[in-house]
């Protein structure tokens, strides 16, 4: 980030949501509006390295659930969520998984596994 540039961003670690201020100060970064440290870590790696869980559906071959809901099995670097997004569509799920079984490992390149978050296809 440019020291020129400031933001202000939500912390969604706790319910509390404050309004967190990042600046850059003489070129030091520097944080306000947490409440916590918590929030103060959470203002720092969205600014250094933000991460995102990612939920969504894939297809299945199964008419009477054409969807299957997957989630990914931990938090994957912001900049790499279209890339799984471009990877998920064109996954067609033709067994019928459960909850925690993997649907992509490695997804994307990030060491990262796409499982099933749904008993759906069991039933």
């Amino acid at each position: 980030m440019n020291e020129k540039h400031n933001l202000h961003i939500t912390c969604i670690i706790c319910p509390v949501g404050c309004r967190v201020s990042i600046n850059y100060i003489n070129k030091e970064l520097v944080i306000s509006g947490n409440k916590c440290l918590k929030g103060y870590d959470f203002a720092k790696a969205e600014i250094e390295a933000p991460v995102r869980s990612f939920s969504t559906t894939v297809r299945t071959v199964f008419s009477e659930h054409p969807v299957l809901p997957v989630k990914i099995n931990r938090d994957v670097p912001k900049e790499k969520i279209m890339d799984i997004i471009r990877e998920l569509s064109g996954i067609i799920i033709t067994d019928r998984i459960g909850i925690g079984e993997v649907v992509a490992a490695n997804i994307a390149g990030t060491k990262c596994d796409i499982i099933a978050s749904s008993n759906i296809l069991k039933e």
